[in-house]
Formats: structure tokens, sequence, C-alpha cells
């Protein structure tokens, strides 16, 4: 019986070792989930303010040396895009909200030819039409958020940062003032 019994212990011991594990793991996923909500660029956005941008249709990809990009959007701004926005010459409404997602490349193991795949996050944009909130920036806040692909979690960008940001909510004006005519938006829907 003894024997049975340390058996027994035994492997409710282990069992509860590998649930708790299991548990602790769980939980800081959560946490490091939970935790990208929090943050906020001083003066400006909050990676709050995009919740489900995870779920927001794709506008356009794009593609640099060492990035690949896709750039979503809400469906107040996708409404805007399919009536031809930003070249119709009509600005996008109130509460339109995009977000770029950015990635290192790394070559697929799978596909049978040469392809690159998102690996790491790089980070994330998001731009957000709120001309009373963000007049001074030609009616759009910005907001860049850095993945630290060590843990997974989010900080905002800063000057350090390609490109460099000023840590606010007008870090992207400096680049997007080149579209003004285009009411500040780079992206063009992409023809499917």
């Amino acid at each position: 019986m003894s024997i049975q019994y340390s058996l027994f212990s035994g492997l409710v011991r282990r069992t509860s070792v590998a649930a708790l594990t299991a548990f602790a793991l769980l939980g800081a996923w959560a946490l490091s989930a939970a935790d990208k909500y929090d943050l906020k660029v001083p003066n400006g956005l909050a990676f709050s303010e995009f919740r489900g941008y995870e779920n927001w249709q794709v506008v356009a990809v794009a593609r640099t040396d060492q990035l690949l990009k896709v750039i979503v959007a809400n469906p107040v701004a996708m409404e805007a895009y399919r009536a031809g926005a930003p070249d119709n010459d009509k600005p996008f409404p109130e509460g339109s909200r995009m977000a770029k997602v950015e990635w290192h490349p790394k070559k697929s193991a799978e596909a049978p030819y040469d392809i690159s795949v998102p690996d790491t996050v790089y980070d994330v944009d998001f731009m957000v039409k709120d001309s009373k909130r963000f007049a001074d920036s030609g009616g759009w806040g910005y907001a860049v958020f850095v993945n630290d692909p060590a843990t997974g979690t989010y900080r905002p960008a800063t000057q350090s940062h390609k490109p460099p940001q000023g840590n606010d909510a007008k870090c992207g004006l400096a680049c997007h003032t080149i579209v003004k005519g285009k009411d500040y938006v780079f992206t063009r829907f992409a023809q499917r």
C-alpha cells in the first residue's frame, strides 16, 4: 500500500507542477497581451484605442528591403477607401483608424519556392482621424509601438527607432505631410 501511495503521490505532485507551470505560462501570456493595451504615447494615442485591429480588413501590403508590412483599417476607414479615398479629394471621416504591422521577414521553410514570410514583429503603427483632438497635426493622431521579440512586449517608439519617432501624437506628421493633399494617407486600397 505504501508503494502504491508513494507512486500515486509522485504522480499527483508531477501533475500539479505541470498544471501550475501551464497556468503560469498562460498567465504570463495573458499579462503580456494585456500590457500592450495599457500603453500610451505621451500626449497622444493609447494602444487600447485600437483594440481589435488584428481583425480589421487589409487595405494593402507593402515591403521594404528589411520589413514586410500589412496595412489594415477599421470599418469607417474601409468605407472611405471603397469610395475612392485617398484619391477622391475627400477627407477620411472622423473615427477612421488604420494600423500598420511590420515584421522582419524570414524565408519560408515549407514553401516549394523562395518566399519571405513574417517572422518577429518589428513594430505596430497607428493613426486615427480626430480633427478636434489632433487639430495641430492635420486632424490625425499617430503612434508607434516597438515590439521586443525576446519578451513579446511593446513600448512607445523613441528617437532611436527607425524611422525616428517624436514619441507623441504628432510622431507621424513629419512623414505624412508629403501626402497632405491626400488627407495625409499614403496607402491606397489594393485591387483584389
